[in-house]
């Protein structure tokens, strides 16, 4: 990993400066740098705060260093310092005045003295440049002043290429379309890519690779069809085994669930009314369990666990193991006399809560832990 600082003049970085809207970027620097590159997260201090940059200018006070990533020959990007930067350019470009000695000037009112100043400003800057893993490692350690840069933030730094800019534009705008299609299914700001992160995490998770990996085998493709694709076909499978939608469905793993169980046969009529049902059944703690419990419930003995039913308290427990005289039942019915520690015990359903049985303590026995594990929905 190479780092280099250098000091850049504000005049050098306004050379070229362009701000060609929120979805489309901000470069500087005759036009080399990306600002804010296209489809990233755009944040910008508020007046206040960028009037607060240009008074440490002004005052020809050190801004902190900052950081420029070098993508190619003459290609730069901006990894740490893109508000201090646009509130520079922004106060050269007329978008707000400052305060200066109680008047408020326009950058064109400014005197020669004080525009000089500000335009030969030094910013200090370090350039990195190195290998996709050094510059990742490199930026998780720095990471970095200001606004903290997420995990797929970082990815996106250091997986720079055409894939990218064709992921991003499907999954990292404020409206993209990944958003829209996703949106009653998946959490996720897409100006934190974390929606994209969300994408990468499933189709790498199906692949059998880690995301990291993925960027990596895919910067240099021209699209990334693949996985917008493999997006849509989670989305319209969720959509066909679940055509009611519940609030509850928001957030769940539905990459995971599609890479797992999407070969299963489903009834979605049957499905939906089950569903209802069990929404409405007291004894269920998770209601958000209840769409994994569906689709596994013919296919795994233990499906229940998805659920957390409702447990005996520790008092019926106690009071019933007293009834019992530390007695396992079905140690009993099988000639085994043996008197069991409390804690040796636990609390088992005699009807099972699949056939209707309810956490009530008429419907309670204490088993030995063998024969609860053994007796499991039976």
């Amino acid at each position: 990993m190479e780092i280099k600082l250098h000091q850049i003049t504000v005049k050098d970085i306004f050379n070229g400066y362009k701000d060609h809207g929120d979805d489309n970027g901000v470069v500087g620097y005759g036009s080399k740098l990306d600002i804010r590159p296209p489809y990233q997260r755009n944040f910008v201090y508020d007046l206040d705060q960028a009037k607060s940059v240009m008074n440490t200018v002004l005052n020809n006070f050190p801004l902190n260093v900052m950081y420029w990533v070098i993508n190619g020959e003459n290609s730069y990007e901006v990894l740490d310092g893109q508000q201090r930067t646009l509130s520079v350019m922004q106060f050269l470009d007329h978008k707000f005045p400052i305060t200066w000695n109680g008047q408020t000037m326009y950058v064109d009112s400014l005197p020669d003295d004080l525009y000089d100043r500000v335009i030969n400003y030094e910013f200090m800057i370090y350039w990195c440049e190195g290998t996709d893993s050094e510059k990742l490692n490199w930026f998780r350690t720095v990471n970095i002043a200001g606004e903290k840069l997420t995990d797929q933030e970082l990815r996106n730094v250091a997986y720079v290429g055409p894939w990218l800019n064709d992921a991003k534009r499907h999954f990292s705008k404020r409206n993209c379309a990944a958003k829209k299609l996703a949106d009653p299914y998946v959490k996720g700001d897409p100006n934190r890519q974390e929606l994209l992160e969300r994408a990468l995490k499933w189709i790498s998770e199906e692949k059998g690779i880690i995301i990291d990996e993925y960027m990596a085998q895919h910067r240099s493709n021209d699209d990334a069809d693949e996985l917008w694709q493999y997006w849509q076909d989670i989305i319209r499978w969720v959509q066909k085994i679940f055509p009611t939608y519940h609030n509850q469905m928001k957030g769940l793993d539905w990459g995971g669930f599609y890479s797992t169980y999407r070969k299963n046969k489903y009834n979605s009529t049957k499905l939906n009314v089950d569903i209802d049902n069990l929404l409405q059944d007291d004894e269920i703690k998770s209601t958000k369990g209840i769409w994994q419990y569906e689709l596994t419930k013919d296919y795994e003995p233990n499906a229940t666990r998805y659920l957390h039913l409702r447990t005996f308290s520790d008092a019926d427990k106690h009071k019933k193991y007293k009834e019992q005289n530390g007695i396992c039942p079905m140690c009993k019915a099988e000639g085994l006399n043996k008197t069991w520690k409390l804690s040796e015990m636990e609390g088992d359903h005699v009807i099972p809560w699949s056939k209707g049985g309810k956490t009530e303590y008429s419907n309670l026995e204490m088993l030995c832990k063998k024969h609860n594990e053994s007796k499991g929905n039976r």
